[in-house]
Order: C-alpha cells, then sequence, then structure tokens
C-alpha cells in the first residue's frame, strides 16, 4: 500500500512522511507564518499544511450557549472569536505557496467547505487533508476526493462505522490515494490514551496507508508509531510555546520537530527487514563468543575434563555445544594451558580399546 505527494513515494519501503502542521500558530502575522516554514524545511518536515476557512465559513458569529467552548485550553470563548483569530487569511496563500515553492518543501491545506476547495484547486495545491472534526462531512470529502488528488484523513472522534463510511466517501469520490491519520482529538492527547496500535488495524481493516496525526506533549508516541509501521506522521509547529497562539501549548518548537524527524528516520531504519543473517557490524566481535579452551596443562592421553576443558571467551576454539561429546576423550598431543581445542587434539576412548 503506498501513494504520493509531489513525487514522494509513501507507504511500504518509504521513510516517514511528516508533516509540520501551521494551523494558527502564525499569530495572525505572514512574516511569522514564513518563519515557521523556514523552520520547518530547516527541522527536516517533508511537507507543511495550513488550513484554509474562515470564521463564517465554520460557525455563525453567536454568543449563544451551543457556540461558547467550556472548558479545555479555549474555555469561554466563541466559535466565531476562536476561527477568526486561528484562520489563515486567504489573501495570504498564493505568498505561502509561493513561500514553499522558494524553500523546496510541499505545502497543501486542510479545506473546511467546497468554495475552499475551489480556492485551493486555483492553487494547484497538490493533495488535501480532511479534519477529524470534518470526517463526517461525507459531501466534503466526496468533493475532494473529485479533485483526484491525494488525500489523507484524521480518524478522531470518529468510531469504526463513521470511519468506514468516509473511506467510501472518498472512494465514491474518485479518491484512489487515501491514509487514514489514526487521531485523539485532545489538545493535549495523553500518550496512555493514545492506542496506537489502532493505526494497524485501520492498515488491514480498509487496505490504505496509515499515519498518526499526533497531539501529545512529547516525540515519543510518534516514534512508537513508526515502529508499528506508521508512514505518516503530523505535529504541530510553533517557534515557541512561550508566543502563546491557538495551537502552540500542544505545539513542538523547531528543535523539538528536528528531533522528532531525526528519531523517526531511525525508528523507520531500524524496523528494517526479518532476518536471521549476521550483520556486518557482529563479525568483528565473532571472535568473543564462547568457545573450548583448555584450561590446564593436558598431557598426551590424558583424559579431558571439566578440570582441565572449559567454555570460555574467545571463540577460536570448538563451540560449547561440543563439550558433552569432548569430555571423556583422551588428548592425541599435548595441549598448553590456552590453547583453542580442535577436533583433531582428541581421540574417543573406545577407538583406544579397540
Amino acid at each position: 500500500m503506498s501513494f504520493s505527494i509531489s513525487g514522494r513515494h509513501i507507504g511500504e519501503n518509504a521513510a516517514p512522511y511528516i508533516i509540520a502542521e501551521l494551523s494558527g500558530n502564525h499569530n495572525g502575522e505572514l512574516g511569522r507564518a514564513f518563519a515557521l516554514m523556514e523552520a520547518a524545511c530547516a527541522a527536516g518536515a517533508d511537507a507543511i499544511k495550513i488550513q484554509t476557512y474562515t470564521a463564517d465559513t465554520l460557525t455563525l458569529d453567536c454568543d449563544k450557549p451551543d457556540f461558547v467552548i467550556h472548558g479545555g485550553l479555549w474555555d469561554g470563548r466563541t466559535l466565531h472569536e476562536l476561527y477568526q483569530e486561528a484562520h489563515t487569511p486567504w489573501d495570504w496563500h498564493p505568498a505561502l505557496f509561493s513561500k514553499a515553492r522558494e524553500l523546496g518543501i510541499t505545502l497543501f491545506s486542510t479545506p473546511f467547505d467546497f468554495t475552499a476547495v475551489e480556492f485551493l484547486e486555483s492553487l494547484d495545491a497538490p493533495a488535501y487533508k480532511i479534519a477529524s472534526f470534518e470526517n463526517i462531512d461525507l459531501p466534503l470529502i466526496e468533493r475532494v476526493a473529485a479533485t483526484g488528488k491525494p488525500m489523507i484523513i484524521s480518524t478522531g472522534m470518529a468510531n469504526a462505522e463513521e470511519i468506514g463510511e468516509a473511506v467510501a466517501a472518498a472512494r465514491k469520490g474518485g479518491c484512489t490515494e487515501l491514509c487514514l491519520l489514526h487521531c485523539i482529538s485532545g489538545y493535549p492527547t495523553p500518550p496512555e490514551v493514545s492506542n496506537i496500535r489502532t493505526l494497524v488495524d485501520l492498515r488491514e481493516r480498509f487496505g490504505v496507508v496509515t499515519g498518526l496525526s499526533d497531539h501529545t506533549l512529547s516525540t515519543a508516541t510518534a516514534v512508537a508509531a513508526v515502529a508499528l509501521g506508521a508512514s505518516v506522521v503530523e505535529k504541530h509547529i510553533t517557534l515557541a510555546r512561550a508566543d502563546s497562539g491557538p495551537d502552540a501549548a500542544f505545539s513542538l518548537e523547531p528543535q523539538e520537530f528536528r528531533k522528532l524527524v531525526e528519531e523517526c528516520r531511525i525508528a523507520n531504519a531500524a524496523l528494517g527487514v526479518v532476518t536471521y543473517a549476521q550483520a556486518e557490524c557482529e563479525k568483528p566481535n565473532m571472535v568473543f563468543r564462547r568457545s573450548l579452551y583448555a584450561v590446564a596443562d593436558i598431557a598426551e592421553g590424558e583424559q579431558l575434563t571439566h578440570l582441565n576443558v572449559r567454555s570460555i571467551r574467545p571463540g577460536y576454539g570448538l563451540p560449547p555445544k561440543l563439550l558433552p561429546a569432548i569430555l571423556g576423550q583422551r588428548a592425541v598431543c599435548s595441549i598448553l594451558r590456552g590453547t583453542a581445542l580442535r577436533i583433531d587434539m582428541v581421540r574417543n576412548i573406545d577407538e583406544e580399546r579397540d
């Protein structure tokens, strides 16, 4: 199972595809958005993702209880107020795509309604992401799928049936390159509720490339996901958590993001293949395995016993598994203490009787 974005192979036999999510951490400043893109690129990210919506396309400007956030990072704020602060202005988008081309990094976005899809198509976006909160919006999924571009769908909050419906909608819309990101939509997410083994089941159940959208505060969960076969890792990035911002509290700073990229790459490389062959780096150490040695001087014709033969390091002598067969035999020649035993140094007692 694999797909590609901007020519980059993603899936089996490929390094994990690391996506830096900018979200609202630009704090309303285009220059900061550029700096975030530069930081993500320097940290080794494969792609940068933004979000394409306006407060009015997501919600109503309304302060009724339904539209006020209760608890969490954004307690007491209205949805409209939060999205107005966090959104990436549409008139920035051409400049952001141009900046990505300048940096040589892929940029794509999460559209939140049909108008956003049309707008992103006009900018020749190479792929699309469906956010966790939108994975039940089947008409939107079908519309994105109709672009024919690769799709990534986050599964946060969705049960197995809802994920199945989202996959079916993507297929119905014409999507042939699909990735599901296991996701817990907690901000931040405690690692112990991440249940990243689910991404293995997603891969087997739906026959798609899988990965992780990670909202934990460390890199360990993402590394564990890669060890389980995650082909994609998405993580928020910020210049500094102390600068605040809508998503800064659960985002990685640039040096942390670099660590994430490096550790995910190492974890992927460490997976390797199923093999019992000796590694090249092991070969010089073969001499330090145990083998059979004379641990006392042995006269010609003397019997070999536990007192004069032992299994010790280094490994130049006979293998330890031959010790039971060696004991009780007699030396063909005198053997000095510290000599590695060879089979031609001993003879069977029965041979002497013959």
